[in-house]
C-alpha cells in the first residue's frame, strides 16, 4: 500500500486517452536546487543575518530600543498605520475584486491596469504626488483642507494615504483569481431562491474567498509595516510625532547605531514573517 501511495499519479494526455506518469529526472532536481539556492541567498540568508546581528550582544539592543519612548512610539505608529491601511484595503479590495470579476462596464481594462500602478511606480513618486495634491502651501486641496482644520501632509492622515496606495493591489490580486475559479453558479442559485445581495455575499461569496482575503491581508500588513519611501516624503520624519519604525531603522543606521537599526528591523521582519507562517500553517490543505 505504501508503494502505491508513493507513486506519482498518472496524467492523461489530451486527445490520446492514454495515461502517462510524470517522472522526476535529474533536470527536475537541478531546477529545484537552483531555485532553493536562489531563494536562500536572496531572502533567507539576509534575513538570518539581521537576526544574528540583532542578538550579537545578547538582548541589549532589543532592550535599548524597547526602553526608548521615541522608538516605542514609532513602533506603535507603524502598527496603527498598518492596521488602518489594511482595513481600508481589505474593504475596497474585496469590492473592487467583485466589480472586476462579476460585472462588465466601460473602462474595465483601464481600471484593471491602474490597479497595478502602485507596484510599478516608485513609492517616492507616490509621496511626492500626495504632497503636490494635499500640501498645505501649494497643494491643490491642501490649503482648503487645512482651513477646515484637516491636515494631510506631515500628519498621520497622509501617512495612511501613502501606505494604502502602495499596498492597494495585494488584496485584489489574491481575491480576483479565487472569484474567477469558484464562478457565480452558487450566487445565482442563492438569488433565485430569494436571497438579497448582502445575504448572498455573507453566506456564499465570503466563505468561498475567505482564504484569499486572509492571505491578501497578511501580504498587505507586511507591505504596510515596511513602507519607507512614500511615508518618509509625506510624514516629515518628526521625532516622536511622525517617525515610523522603518524611518527609525534609517536614522539608527546613518548615525552608526547599527545595533538599534538591526533590532528595529528584526521586529518588523518578525511580525511579517510570523504572520505569513501562521496563515500557511492554519490554511487547510485543500486551499493551499
Amino acid at each position: 500500500m505504501a508503494d502505491i501511495l508513493d507513486k506519482p499519479a498518472p496524467v492523461r494526455r489530451a486527445g490520446t486517452g492514454k495515461a502517462w506518469t510524470r517522472r522526476r529526472g535529474p533536470v527536475t532536481y537541478l531546477v529545484r536546487l537552483v531555485v532553493v539556492t536562489y531563494l536562500f541567498f536572496l531572502v533567507a540568508w539576509p534575513v538570518y543575518l539581521v537576526g544574528q546581528n540583532t542578538f550579537q550582544e545578547g538582548f541589549d539592543d532589543l532592550q535599548a530600543i524597547l526602553s526608548d519612548p521615541d522608538i516605542v512610539h514609532a513602533l506603535h505608529l507603524s502598527l496603527e498605520i498598518a492596521i488602518i491601511s489594511v482595513l481600508i484595503n481589505t474593504v475596497f479590495g474585496v469590492l473592487i475584486s467583485i466589480l472586476l470579476v462579476r460585472y462588465r462596464f466601460p473602462g474595465k481594462r483601464l481600471l484593471n491596469a491602474l490597479l497595478d500602478l502602485p507596484l510599478s511606480v516608485s513609492p517616492v513618486v507616490v509621496g511626492l504626488s500626495l504632497v503636490l495634491v494635499y500640501g498645505g502651501r501649494n497643494g491643490w486641496f491642501g490649503p482648503t483642507l487645512e482651513s477646515w482644520g484637516l491636515q494631510i501632509i506631515f500628519a498621520e492622515a497622509g501617512m495612511v494615504m501613502a501606505t494604502v496606495f502602495v499596498a492597494l493591489p495585494l488584496v485584489i490580486r489574491e481575491v480576483v483569481p479565487v472569484l474567477q475559479e469558484i464562478g457565480d453558479e452558487q450566487e445565482q442559485a442563492a438569488r433565485s431562491l430569494g436571497a438579497n445581495a448582502l445575504q448572498t455575499f455573507v453566506r456564499i461569496t465570503l466563505p468561498s474567498i475567505k482564504w484569499g482575503i486572509i492571505y491578501g491581508v497578511v501580504l498587505s500588513l507586511a507591505r504596510s509595516l515596511g513602507e519607507f519611501g512614500a511615508v518618509k516624503i509625506v510624514s516629515g520624519n518628526v521625532l516622536g510625532l511622525t517617525r515610523t519604525a522603518p524611518l527609525v531603522v534609517e536614522e539608527k543606521y546613518l548615525n552608526f547605531d547599527k545595533g538599534g537599526a538591526y533590532a528595529t528591523a528584526f521586529l518588523l521582519a518578525l511580525v511579517a514573517v510570523a504572520s505569513i507562517i501562521v496563515v500557511s500553517v492554519l490554511r487547510p490543505k485543500e486551499e493551499r
